[in-house]
């Protein structure tokens, strides 16, 4: 598996190597010079990489990135993309996300319910690539939702959190109950565990049907 255009693996000054992006430092991570750590430990599509999932990201691309929390990852998305549209439901995390915008302008945040595409929908233009971390019920109905802004050849790169849906139950039947009702609009092409990054998380790459 190959990364995409603009990320890099480097040292820091240490023996082990890091996944990076060029760009301004947003939550207090290492830097290089222009380079900044990117830490998979803090971000679930840098674990897919780390994992090794045919992400189909080649740089470049227009972005849709659901539940952008802070922008500690869709920050450094931003970083190798085109037009990138943050979308954060929260007041406090979004602050955060606005500031990590400012030296990015390609990246543009939204005070917007993922649940809810309609309200954006006039914003947002036709991506290349969804990526998703929304920890709510009901998962794969947020991805359904925004299905109408990826293009036909299109990838969502989700990341499934199963004690979200529900904490009793083991995580693997859940994800199967995600996956069923993705499949409603997704052709699942890839599904593999996010251990040892994020425990109970699983990466999903799908395409539009």
């Amino acid at each position: 598996m190959s990364l995409p255009d603009g990320v890099e693996r480097r040292s820091f000054g240490g023996d082990d190597e890091w996944l990076a992006t060029r760009g301004e430092p947003v939550y207090g991570e290492p830097t290089d010079g222009e380079w900044r750590r990117w830490d998979a430990r803090r971000s679930k599509l840098g674990a897919m990489f780390e994992r090794g999932m045919e992400h189909g990201l080649e740089g470049g691309e227009t972005v849709l990135y659901l539940g952008a929390a802070a922008g500690t990852t869709v920050s450094h998305v931003a970083d190798i993309a085109g037009p990138t549209y943050a979308v954060e439901f929260a007041a406090r995390p979004a602050r955060d996300l606005l500031e990590a915008a400012e030296p990015r302008p390609n990246l543009f945040a939204l005070l917007k319910d993922a649940r809810s595409p309609e309200t954006y929908a006039h914003v947002v233009e036709p991506v290349d690539a969804i990526v998703q971390d929304v920890a709510t019920r009901g998962q794969a109905n947020v991805a359904l939702a925004n299905r109408r802004f990826l293009r036909e050849d299109g990838r969502l790169l989700l990341a499934v959190k199963p004690r979200s849906e529900d904490v009793v139950r083991e995580p693997e039947a859940v994800l199967d109950e995600v996956l069923e009702t993705l499949s409603e609009g997704y052709a699942i092409l890839e599904t593999r565990s996010l251990e040892p990054f994020h425990e109970d998380h699983f990466g999903v790459v799908a395409t539009r049907r």
